[in-house]
């Protein structure tokens, strides 16, 4: 605006440079008559620094305007300041103002770490795509059942996999392949066929004898070259349990015994020898199976066989699964582009990875994983398979640590078109396709048990990066724990294995997961009987602290009630559980250590039992609100582990999956009417001095109500505690139970026998006078007194005074048992 006429009103700036303050005043005056005066007005820095310029508001009336700005920002950001002088707020002409805020310092949040076998340390988790993470596991090959090293490697990854997309929150995608061409499976194939046509034969018993001998000319030079020593005790056992099974057959054929006995010596040495003659029958008549469907009936039965364990085993399904037969035009593309590129060459129809020129690339690294490993031929040689180790095979290499990305068929093997003749993929090559079509150059987690770290997973990353021209396929490599059995390593060549459905049948999937979770999934896993005992009573522990909170929960309360004054104790365990929350998330940044978790959730309920015990010794009960939010805190917890299914709200379920709410919802009023009515009907039978009743009563909590999975524990002065458990479970606690009071009957027994020959014994000793007490010691004593004394020894020499001193003691000592003895009678001592 303007004063008059054609007149601008001066800015700031030039009003700032203005150095008398009158004038600056008059200024500022003529800048602000333009513009309305309005309460709550926006300032600007520039009206703010116009000002702080003033030290006071102008005298001059005519300088309304400028006045009334100071003292309206006075008010608000306090009175003006001198030149470099800190401004302050300040309350003005009466009005208070809010005072200064500083946010709090806060504590840094802790990040997810997870061990990372390319750096063997522990590296911060960073996907490379916001919360999307990008995750390959390595698939079971499937030729025979899935064993407790499967389940070792799966739940392990199912736990890992739950903690980051339930816990952390992050956004998942799971990959998973299954093996379903391999040498394994090849070779398990063609001799269970080439087996079942020799039984269909039906062969004598001179035949089978005559073919068990012919097989194990092979098996005895096999047995002879090997030299490790768990593979030798197989083989020697292998050989020991069918000689035990040919000596009976032979016998029997030379006896010339009936068909049923030879039969049966027949069926017995078959299964016996199983092995061996399929193993024969391969190398004799391997090569003629041409029928390719052998090779796909045996794995798709094995694979659905690994779901089924897996569902059993409460193991999420992959987000998609890769089966190799169906990937190999992928495989073969895959192949060509690596050979293209100059890392691979083709040799007699099959086609190899030039690890040395691969090596000496300046953009890529041979063995990232175990580098120490890179030239171990017995390693190199598993990872090529038992049908591709032979001299012809070996010697098309340019160099013995090339590996094979597609194998030329051979007669009696599986076949696929491809530039370089039929053949068939290499075991390596197979994840490196799959994944690379999935996920790209690069994923953010790859996974696999630790065995498959050389060769595979080093030739996985080499083929791949060879493919992609990149260093960085995989960004954090994760490998779960070794499994060994009882202390024994486990193995499903050596045939020391347990498989998953003969684990589920000694224990629960939850049992089991307890177990792993006890133990860090990177680490050596002992499955043994400790181990399971350790989760039994882990699941037991937590199991009796959700059921009394369960039970403290069903306490009838109004809708105020609920909601309780809090004491020392309740603030106390709650300053505990978060402490415990915390932990338990450092837990979890720390390579997600479920081992420390388990235990720092112990610790909570132990917290909380001493708490509910102490409320209970005086008679007072424990505040629900809190136990209820911790119980549904490690509810929440177990979920997210798996260890709980998701249709329990507070606990392990009961009565199986897809039952608990509906079977505790439905029943648990009727039990409740049924203890409230059976406590009035002890408390009459007490009163009225009615044992028969009582014993009713306790028959009813200890006999019939286990068998229906119910228990009630009665509380002198509380009301029973009715709780929902396993029949099983609540089976074996009443043996158990039965057991402790037969053995407390038993000592109880023990110890009244005892104490009665000790009373009869003394009872005797008391009947003897003192003077016939030394008479029949003849072999100590030769003379005696008129009192029966002794006085000479068996020698016939006089007894000292120390030794007369002895004897005499002793026969005063009788003298006393004896006159108590005669006194009884008098007394009734003794009936």
């Amino acid at each position: 605006g303007a004063d008059g006429e054609g007149k601008k009103s001066p800015d700031y700036r030039s009003i700032l440079s203005i150095s008398d303050e009158a004038a600056r005043a008059q200024a500022l005056n003529e800048h602000l008559s333009t513009r309305s005066y309005v309460q709550g007005y926006s300032l600007s820095q520039a009206d703010v620094d116009a000002f702080r310029q003033l030290s006071t508001p102008p005298a001059d009336p005519q300088l309304f305007h400028v006045a009334r700005w100071f003292r309206h920002i006075e008010a608000l950001l306090g009175s003006p300041c001198g030149k470099g002088q800190p401004c302050r707020l300040q309350a003005s002409k009466g009005r208070r103002v809010q005072p200064q805020w500083s946010p709090p310092a806060g504590t840094q949040p802790c990040r997810l770490h997870l061990y990372n076998s390319l750096t063997r340390n522990k590296e911060v988790f960073i996907p490379q795509d916001g919360k999307k993470v990008t995750w390959y596991c390595c698939g079971p090959t499937v030729y025979d059942a899935s064993h407790m090293g499967h389940a070792r490697s799966y739940i392990s990854f199912d736990i890992l996999r739950r903690v980051l997309k339930d816990y952390f929150k992050f956004d998942v995608f799971y990959c998973m392949n299954i093996t379903d061409i391999d040498d394994k499976i090849i070779k398990r194939a063609r001799q269970n066929h080439l087996f079942e046509q020799y039984l269909e034969k039906r062969p004598e018993a001179a035949q089978l004898l005559e073919d068990v001998q012919a097989a194990l000319k092979p098996f005895l030079v096999k047995l002879n070259e090997t030299t490790d020593p768990d593979k030798k005790q197989m083989l020697e056992r292998i050989q020991h349990e069918v000689q035990l099974a040919t000596e009976p057959l032979e016998k029997a054929v030379q006896s010339r015994l009936t068909g049923e006995e030879v039969n049966s010596c027949v069926e017995v040495l078959l299964e016996e020898a199983k092995d061996l003659l399929s193993d024969w029958l391969d190398s004799t008549l391997g090569s003629d199976v041409t029928d390719n469907s052998i090779f796909s009936k045996l794995p798709k039965f094995w694979e659905g066989e690994f779901h089924r364990d897996m569902e059993a085993l409460n193991v999420l399904p992959p987000d998609v699964l890769t089966r190799v037969s169906e990937y190999v035009p992928e495989i073969v593309n895959f192949v060509q582009k690596i050979v293209d590129n100059g890392y691979g060459y083709v040799s007699n129809g099959s086609v190899y990875f030039d690890t040395a020129k691969f090596a000496s690339s300046e953009k890529h690294s041979y063995g990232k994983l175990v580098p120490e490993a890179v030239g171990d031929q017995k390693a190199l040689q598993e990872g090529e398979g038992d049908l591709s180790i032979s001299a012809d095979r070996l010697s098309e290499k340019r160099s013995p640590n090339d590996f094979a990305l597609w194998k030329a068929s051979k007669p009696g093997e599986p076949s696929w078109p491809c530039p370089w003749g039929k053949g068939r993929p290499g075991w390596h090559i197979e994840c490196s396709a799959m994944a690379g079509t999935l996920l790209g150059a690069s994923m953010d987690i790859h996974g696999g048990g630790f065995d498959l770290r050389f060769p595979h997973h080093d030739n996985e990353l080499a083929q791949s990066e060879a493919y992609f021209e990149n260093d960085c396929w995989v960004r954090y490599f994760l490998h779960t724990g070794h499994l060994t059995i009882a202390g024994c390593k486990m193995s499903k060549s050596l045939k020391n294995f347990i498989t998953i459905k003969d684990a589920l049948k000694k224990h629960s999937a939850r049992q089991l997961r307890l177990a792993f979770l006890m133990h860090s999934w990177k680490d050596t896993l002992d499955y043994s009987s400790n181990t399971m005992e350790s989760a039994l009573q882990y699941e037991k522990f937590l199991n009796e602290f959700f059921l009394n909170v369960k039970d403290i929960l069903r306490a009838p309360v109004d809708i105020t009630g609920q909601f309780e004054k809090w004491g020392e104790e309740e603030a106390e365990l709650n300053k505990n559980f978060y402490d415990k929350k915390t932990a338990i998330h450092e837990a979890l940044c720390d390579n997600v250590d479920t081992r420390t978790v388990m235990e720092e959730m112990r610790a909570l309920v132990s917290q909380c039992n001493l708490y509910m015990a102490a409320r209970k010794a005086v008679r007072k009960r424990p505040n629900r609100a809190l136990l209820e939010n911790i119980a549904l805190y490690l509810t929440h917890m177990l979920k997210i582990f798996g260890a709980i299914e998701e249709e329990s709200s507070l606990g392990f379920p009961v009565g199986g999956s897809g039952t608990s709410l509906n079977l505790e919802s439905t029943v648990m009023p009727y039990l409740q009417v049924l203890s409230e009515f059976r406590e009035g009907v002890r408390k009459i039978a007490r009163e009225q001095k009615v044992p028969e009743v009582l014993q009713l009563s306790d028959a009813l909590r200890d006999d019939i109500l286990p068998e229906l999975g119910v228990r009630f524990e009665d509380h002198e002065g509380l009301p029973t505690v009715v709780k929902l458990v396993d029949r099983n479970t609540l089976l074996k606690e009443r043996e158990e139970k039965r057991q402790v009071e037969e053995e407390k009957r038993k000592k109880k027994e023990e110890a009244a026998r005892r104490k009665q020959e000790q009373e009869a014994a003394k009872l005797a000793k008391m009947k003897i006078p003192p003077s016939e007490m030394f008479l029949s010691e003849t072999d100590k004593y030769s003379k005696f007194d008129e009192n029966g004394l002794p006085t000479h020894d068996a020698e016939g020499k006089e007894l000292s005074k120390g030794q007369a001193k002895k004897v005499k003691k002793l026969f005063e000592a009788q003298e006393k048992l004896y006159k108590e003895y005669l006194q009884m009678p008098q007394n009734g001592s003794f009936q």
